[in-house]
């Protein structure tokens, strides 16, 4: 597999500026991907300085760079700590995560993520073991697929799309992606087709994955491994993803609950340095469509008194 083909880095240039790279610093790439990250943050770095990247999808090990500073760490990046500790490492001066789904996942039909074309409903980040995107269809409750629909996919009317592939199972279960596509036929309005099904889709994606939860794990997992100037470079795709990310950054936590001091001060762990979210270029847009929706943060630890 040709690594061009696999993933284009998305704010390449804003990701590294944002991660202020010390050339002896230790670094973590938390979804390596394609690479394309990873191998721009090594050129920033010196001999003494290491990265260590982690990815939970077996195709991308094949994109590891040989490079005697860097080490791939075969994780979901919701085990970072444990994964660094393992490894002498307790603290690091920067963490990027670009979330969401590779352009490899879309275009790789036969791993299910795309409605596009006809595949097993598999959806698998980790292809090793594991539950698949058709057990949750086949298998999920007609209030907990609504339930999913709604919080993750942010579609309306989601009890209608229950009830629709609770209809299609019944017959037979739902196995590809083209008859899970059939089976909401009836509730997919015409003219937002895609849009639709792309939600649809994302819904069932983060679900299987555990996305939310290992998100909000990873950014945790932050706070205690960054050195006291260290950033937090996140890049994220939709909504659900970047409230969590831009109420962390905010507050420490996931919920935006921001704790006082005895003098009733705020206090925070992180300086936010993106007061806005950082979006890509009309330009790059225009040369990588699917960069569209992708918003950058940025953070850098406090030390604490």
């Amino acid at each position: 597999m040709a690594i061009e083909t696999y993933h284009v880095p998305v704010m390449l240039d804003e990701c590294i500026s944002a991660l202020n790279i010390k050339p002896n610093g230790i670094y973590v790439d938390l979804t390596m991907g394609g690479g394309g990250h990873t191998r721009e943050i090594l050129k920033h770095l010196g001999p003494e300085g290491h990265l260590y990247s982690l990815d939970q999808d077996p195709d991308a090990e094949a994109n590891a760079p040989d490079d005697p500073r860097h080490t791939f760490v075969a994780s979901n990046f919701r085990f970072v700590r444990g994964a660094m500790r393992l490894r002498g490492v307790e603290k690091v001066d920067g963490i990027l995560a670009d979330l969401g789904v590779s352009s490899h996942h879309f275009d790789a039909k036969h791993r299910g993520f795309s409605f596009r074309g006809e595949a097993l409903l598999d959806m698998r980040m980790n292809t090793r073991g594991g539950r698949t995107a058709a057990d949750i269809v086949n298998t999920y409750t007609n209030e907990a697929l609504s339930k999913i629909f709604a919080e993750y996919g942010e579609l309306d009317t989601t009890w209608k799309i229950a009830n629709c592939i609770e209809r299609a199972r019944a017959e037979k279960p739902i196995t590809t992606t083209a008859e899970l596509v059939e089976a909401v036929k009836p509730c997919t309005p015409p003219k937002d087709e895609a849009k639709f099904l792309t939600k649809l889709f994302q819904a069932l994606r983060i679900e299987l994955n555990g996305e939310i939860e290992a998100l909000k794990m990873a950014l945790e997992q932050s706070l205690k491994l960054l050195n006291p100037e260290g950033r937090l470079v996140v890049m994220s795709y939709h909504s659900l993803e970047d409230r969590l990310v831009k109420n962390f950054m905010r507050s420490g936590n996931t919920d935006g609950i921001i704790e006082k001091d005895f003098f009733g001060r705020a206090t925070t762990p992180f300086k936010v340095i993106t007061r806005k979210a950082i979006a890509p270029s009309d330009e790059e847009i225009q040369t990588n469509p699917r960069s569209r929706s992708a918003k950058l943060r940025v953070a850098e630890r406090i030390e604490q008194d």
